[in-house]
């Protein structure tokens, strides 16, 4: 499946957001429901999860046609891992470990930032190099 590119970074936005909401507030409720988010694109994909949803109501149709498409798989794996931070992240607040909840939180809102900001998806890469790495059929989709 192809996906434009421009509904990943305008995602990337609203996580960077969410995520920095979480860090300076401690919202254990805003840190459950950005990880919902991430649960949603990488099971159904980036299109499918709300903050997708919301470009392509919002923004999409204002656009013009994307430049170029891009493959969802690279996209969908860094959901994923935006997911296990966030996870870990909720477990820290659970476990009363401040430490891990911040870090984990913080990691993810670097990774979001990066997207958001100067559009190099971090989780994207991570799944170019397993691709690389894995024999082929082995790397996640």
């Amino acid at each position: 499946m192809q996906i434009d590119p421009r509904g990943q970074r305008f995602a990337a936005v609203l996580t960077t957001l969410v995520l920095a909401a979480v860090l300076v507030t401690g919202s254990v409720w805003l840190l459950a429901a950005q990880a919902a988010v991430f649960a949603i694109a990488a099971l159904a994909g980036p299109r499918h999860s709300p903050y997708g949803l919301l470009y392509a109501v919002a923004l999409r149709p204002r656009l013009g046609p994307p430049a170029e498409l891009e493959d969802a798989a690279p996209p969908r794996f860094a959901q994923g891992v935006g997911l296990a931070f966030a996870l870990a992240g909720l477990a820290g607040y659970a476990l009363g470990a401040e430490w891990l909840a911040l870090g984990a939180t913080a990691a993810a809102l670097v990774a979001a930032f990066l997207n958001a900001a100067f559009g190099f998806c971090l989780g994207c890469e991570m799944y170019l190099v397993l691709r690389r790495l894995l024999p082929a059929g082995r790397a996640a989709a």
